[in-house]
C-alpha cells in the first residue's frame, strides 16, 4: 500500500482537547453555634391553599365544607373553622394560547355550620398579582432589587413579598372588606379576584392572598377557580355549582413520610396548625442572651432534611389534607416569626454585634457551623421584609421599628441589618419579626455575629 503523503497526514490533526470547566469555588464554612429556635407555633388554624400552584382547570381548590350529600364527598375536608383562623392562598395561571385575553377567577366562599348568622372580621389582609393588567389590582413584579433596601412600605419583589410586607405592617388592602355577615343555609361569596394574562408575554400571572380572620361562630370555607365571560367574573350560581363538583387537578405527588432517597415535598392543600411562632432567645435557664454567645444562628423555616444540624423541624403539621399533596406545611409559608432577643454584655469590655438574616447552604447534619457559597446564586432563596427594633441608631441609641427588604441568593451570608453596641454590663432588647413569604425557599437563619473590636475579640472566620 502506498503511504499517504505527509502533507495529507498533517492536514487531518486530532481535535484539540476541550478545556475542562473551572471547578466551582469550595464552600465557605463558618465555625459557630447553630441552635434550635426556642418557642413554637401557636394553635391557630391556617387554610393553606397552594396545590395546585399552576391551575389548569376549573374546580374546587380547597374546601373545609362537609362532603355528606354532595356529588363528590372526597373533594371536601369537612373541618369547621371557629374563632381565629387564617387563609394562605397562592396560585399561578398560565393562560390559554388560543385565548390571549383569558382570565381565571378565584373565589373565596364561606357558610355558617349552624342555624345562626356568623360574622367574619378581617383583622389584617392583603393580596397582590405578579402583574396587574389594570389600575385597580395591586401588583408586585419580580424586580431585580438590591440585596438590602430600607422598607419604605412600597419596596417589593413578587406578590409573596408584597403581601407579607403589608401584613407585617399591620395593613388591610382596601380591596378587602373589613367584615362579612354570613346568613345560614347557603354559601356566601367573600371575594372574587381575577388572575388575568391579557397583554402579558409570556401568558403567565400569579396571585398571593392572605387573610387573618376572626369568626363569631363555626364556618366552612372553600377556594374555587373558574372562567368567566371575557372580563366578567362567573355569576354567583356558577360558584355554587362548582362547590358541588370536583377538585381542580393537583400536582407534584409527595414522597411518603419517612421514606429514604430523593424527597419530593410537594405543595400544600390542607389546614395546618400554627400561624405564628413566638420565642424569646436566651441562654439556657437565664432571662437574657449573653453577647459572648455570638457567633450564633437560629434556623427560620427549617424543614425535613433541612434542619441545619439542629434536628429541629419547624414545619406546621396538617390537621387535614388531600391525598397526593404535601403531608406537612413544608416551609411555613405565611407564618409570622416574632422573636425577642434580650441581650446582655457580661464581660469587662464593650462589644459590638451585628444582626443578619442569611441563606446558608441547606443541610441536615451538624458540621460545627454553617456553609456558604463563595459566589452566591443564582437562584433567589428569599424575597421579603424583616422588621427589627433595638438596633443602633445614628446617635448610638436604640431605634424603634425598622423594615428591611432582602433579596438573597443561595448560600449567601448577610448582609448585616444593623449593629448593637453594648458597654460592660449593658443590656439591649431586640425584636425581630417576619412573615415567611411565598416565592422564598427555606431554610434561612437569624444570625448574631461579633464585630471585630480589638485583638482580644477576633472577627468570626468567613
Amino acid at each position: 500500500m502506498t503511504p499517504l503523503p505527509l502533507l495529507l497526514l498533517a492536514a487531518s490533526p486530532t481535535p484539540a482537547a476541550t478545556p475542562a470547566p473551572a471547578a466551582a469555588p469550595a464552600p465557605i464554612q463558618r465555625p459557630q453555634t447553630v441552635a434550635p429556635l426556642p418557642g413554637g407555633l401557636d394553635a391557630v388554624l391556617v387554610v393553606n391553599d397552594n396545590n395546585p400552584e399552576l391551575i389548569s382547570e376549573p374546580g374546587i381548590l380547597l374546601s373545609t365544607f362537609p362532603g355528606q350529600g354532595r356529588s363528590q364527598p372526597a373533594a371536601h375536608l369537612n373541618l369547621p373553622l371557629n374563632g381565629r383562623f387564617d387563609l394562605f392562598s397562592h396560585h399561578v395561571y398560565a393562560g390559554k394560547p388560543d385565548q390571549l385575553n383569558s382570565t381565571l377567577w378565584l373565589a373565596v366562599v364561606a357558610q355558617p355550620r349552624g342555624a345562626q348568622p356568623v360574622t367574619l372580621q378581617l383583622l389584617a389582609g392583603s393580596t397582590a398579582l405578579s402583574q396587574a393588567t389594570d389600575r385597580v389590582q395591586p401588583q408586585a413584579p419580580f424586580l431585580p432589587l438590591p440585596e438590602l433596601m430600607p422598607q419604605d412600605g412600597s419596596t417589593f419583589s413578587g406578590p409573596g413579598s408584597r403581601v407579607a410586607t403589608e401584613l407585617l405592617g399591620r395593613q388591610r388592602n382596601p380591596l378587602l372588606p373589613e367584615r362579612w355577615t354570613l346568613p345560614p343555609g347557603q354559601p356566601s361569596t367573600l371575594l372574587v379576584l381575577p388572575l388575568p394574562v391579557r397583554g402579558l408575554d409570556p401568558l403567565l400571572n400569579g396571585r398571593n392572598l392572605q387573610l387573618r380572620l376572626q369568626s363569631s361562630g363555626a364556618v366552612s370555607l372553600a377556594t374555587l377557580a373558574a372562567f368567566g365571560e371575557g372580563d366578567q367574573p362567573p355569576p354567583p350560581e356558577r360558584w355554587a355549582a362548582l362547590l358541588d363538583g370536583g377538585l381542580s387537578a393537583k400536582e407534584h405527588t409527595p414522597t411518603p413520610r419517612g421514606s429514604s432517597g430523593k424527597l419530593v415535598y410537594s405543595r400544600v392543600s390542607g389546614v395546618q396548625v400554627g400561624s405564628t411562632w413566638r420565642a424569646t432567645l436566651t441562654d439556657p435557664g437565664q432571662p437574657y442572651l449573653s453577647a459572648s454567645r455570638a457567633p450564633i444562628s437560629w434556623p427560620i423555616a427549617s424543614l425535613e432534611r433541612g434542619s441545619l444540624g439542629t434536628r429541629q423541624v419547624q414545619t406546621a403539621e396538617l390537621k387535614a389534607f388531600y391525598p397526593g399533596t404535601a403531608w406537612a406545611a413544608h416551609g411555613n409559608y405565611g407564618v409570622e416569626y416574632d422573636l425577642t432577643l434580650p441581650l446582655r454584655n457580661g464581660g469587662p469590655q464593650p462589644v459590638q454585634l451585628q444582626l443578619a438574616l442569611e441563606s446558608p447552604i441547606k443541610g441536615d447534619q451538624a458540621i460545627g457551623g454553617l456553609r456558604f457559597k463563595a459566589k452566591p446564586g443564582p437562584p433567589v432563596m428569599f424575597r421579603g421584609t424583616v422588621e427589627v427594633s433595638g438596633l443602633d441608631g445614628p446617635d448610638g441609641k436604640p431605634t424603634g421599628r425598622q423594615g428591611f427588604h432582602l433579596v438573597q441568593r443561595v448560600g449567601q451570608q448577610g448582609p448585616a441589618l444593623g449593629s448593637i453596641s453594648l458597654a460592660p454590663g449593658g443590656r439591649r432588647t431586640l425584636r425581630v419579626r417576619l412573615i415567611y413569604p411565598a416565592d422564598a425557599t427555606p431554610p434561612q437563619v437569624l444570625s448574631l455575629l461579633p464585630v471585630k473590636q480589638s485583638p482580644e475579640q477576633p472577627e468570626p472566620s468567613r
